[in-house]
């Protein structure tokens, strides 16, 4: 879709930096080596300021840093990433095919289905389901029995969504997500294993976003519960009775533990592990690579994986870590000599 820099600016509440340009239409959104006219780009740190001259985009989206004795078109704001975002969403929005339930879906009798909503092929969905209106459910979906939909949500193709699951408003589920599939709960008798049954459900609430192949179990009790606004990326593990506060965002092949609690704009970033049964209090950042084996209770950022070094290298100084007990007793007799 076209918009003028005018409009764009009004929807995402940037500042034009000259009304002459407020009837300049804006085609597409590109990368800032390869735009060209039509095209909006985006300028976010300042150390790239000297390519803005090389930029063939008919309008940028910068700092007010970056602005500074800036002639060409513009719009300014305090955050030039998430404006981009935001135009990119008005220029490109997600297609949504027309209003239709294909011939072999498979859809109980007592599900409610609002309008405006797309049923792909060979989608499942089981008795006394909702589905609100205007959603799209892609090919090969399955919703398990009195599940809830909420409305506007995105759902692609061959996810499934267990029984007692609520899924919120708004929400977007990448291909292959599972939700609501048993928690890993066995009680362990003279070493048999003897299954916990997972009685809860999953809650997801309103704008999630879960990725692919991404999975979400069931609590053992108690729900699951994403809170509003997080992000999931890609081949993450959210184990049961696992809460997650209010916009936060969680990278991929990241693992969340049974029970463990995680607050609101927090941030793990790839590869991470939290253990089960702890708390990270709001506002937490984990750099890749971390394992957190207990609860943090001070907003901060905090790291746990050791940087990349030659292998030779590496090898000695695993070598020598292994030895810094035996070294710190040591050191110890002889502060205790002096």
């Amino acid at each position: 879709m076209n918009y003028t820099l005018a409009e764009l600016a009004s929807h995402t509440g940037a500042r034009l930096n000259d009304a002459s340009f407020s009837d300049l239409v804006i085609q597409a959104v590109a990368p800032v080596q390869t735009a060209k006219a039509g095209d909006i780009s985006f300028f976010a740190d300042p150390r790239y300021k000297k390519h803005l001259g090389d930029c063939h985009a008919s309008a940028v989206i910068l700092s007010e840093e970056l602005a500074q004795g800036y002639k060409a078109a513009a719009l300014i704001s305090h955050n030039p990433y998430a404006t981009y975002a935001r135009v990119a969403a008005l220029i490109t929005p997600a297609d949504m095919p027309a209003s239709e339930t294909h011939a072999s879906a498979v859809i109980h009798e007592s599900a409610k289905i609002g309008p405006g909503c797309y049923i792909g092929p060979n989608t499942v969905i089981e008795a006394d389901v909702v589905i609100e209106a205007d959603c799209y459910l892609a090919a090969g979906i399955y919703i398990g029995k009195a599940s809830k939909v909420g409305r506007s949500t995105r759902i692609n193709a061959n996810v499934s969504i267990y029984h007692d699951c609520v899924i919120g408003q708004r929400n977007i589920i990448h291909s292959s997500a599972v939700i609501g599939a048993d928690g890993f709960g066995f009680a362990n008798d003279a070493g048999e294993w003897i299954k916990v049954p997972q009685t809860g459900g999953v809650r997801l609430g309103d704008d999630v976003e879960v990725g692919a192949s991404t999975t979400i179990d069931r609590g053992a009790i108690d729900d699951t519960i994403i809170g509003n606004g997080v992000k999931l990326d890609n081949q993450i593990q959210i184990a049961h009775n696992v809460r997650i506060g209010e916009h936060t965002a969680i990278a991929g092949c990241s693992g969340v533990a049974g029970s463990a609690v995680i607050g609101k704009h927090c941030t793990i970033a790839g590869m991470c592990t939290i253990v089960g049964h702890i708390e990270l209090v709001d506002h937490v950042h984990i750099t890749a690579m971390s394992l957190i084996t207990k609860s943090i209770k001070k907003p901060g950022s905090y790291s746990s994986g050791t940087a990349f070094e030659d292998t030779a290298s590496w090898r000695k100084n695993s070598v020598r870590f292994k030895q810094l007990d035996v070294m710190s007793r040591r050191l110890h007799k002889l502060e205790n000599k002096s």
